[in-house]
């Protein structure tokens, strides 16, 4: 069936946030945990909803680590954040050509709406879904199900694109193709053990996958 619905992930996927997501966690649990993490046991962060991360690490203080963690990462947001290369033109080109877009993501919709705004690219998402949108986040098949039913496309006409394991299994999970995108932070042979329908070695990647259907 003919692709006619886009869902993507957004840090490390539209956007380059990787670098604002690391070093927010530094700053957080530098001041918490001095010298216990590096850069480098960060990374393990880039995927899961905060609220999943400081359950885990901060038990009972979550809501509190997470309001430090938005506070320094509003602050940082802009300066650190980088893009990826053609990402907004071939957006504009799948939304010329009608292809339906949403995001699908763990962040929450105030961070979403602060990096589409650094994006310029609200406009060309009919749907987005955050972490407060939903009782659970990636990989469980609930957002992926809930941008679906709000674009009104069946699940064989939907691609979800990401750069982490949450999106693969939680597209996986919800019944629908899967693209990972080899500039994940985490590398191609990480994703690759997820077993995605596509890799897409560019954003230009996809306009070939649609247009080749």
């Amino acid at each position: 069936m003919k692709t006619t619905a886009l869902l993507f992930d957004f840090d490390g996927t539209l956007l380059n946030t990787n670098e604002l997501i690391v070093q927010t966690f530094m700053q957080i649990f530098d001041e918490k945990f001095p010298g216990k993490y590096s850069t480098q046991d960060c990374l393990q962060f880039i995927g899961p909803s905060l609220k999943q991360t400081f359950d885990e690490i901060t038990p009972g203080e979550t809501d509190l680590m997470i309001a430090k963690y938005k506070e320094w990462n509003a602050a940082n947001h802009d300066a650190l954040v980088t893009s990826y290369d053609a990402v907004l033109e071939t957006l504009e080109e799948l939304h010329a050509m009608g292809i339906k877009l949403a995001i699908v993501s763990t962040k929450s919709s105030e961070g979403l709406a602060r990096g589409l705004n650094v994006l310029k690219a609200a406009h060309l998402f009919e749907v987005i879904v955050g972490a407060d949108d939903v009782e659970h986040v990636k990989p469980h098949p609930e957002p992926v199900l809930l941008a679906l039913e709000k674009l009104g496309v069946s699940k064989e006409q939907a691609i979800m694109i990401g750069d982490n394991s949450h999106d693969i299994e939680g597209g996986k999970n919800a019944g629908v193709r899967t693209a990972g995108v080899a500039w994940s932070v985490k590398g191609v042979d990480y994703l690759n053990r997820y077993e995605p329908t596509y890799m897409l070695h560019h954003m230009r990647d996809l306009l070939d996958i649609v247009k080749g259907e």
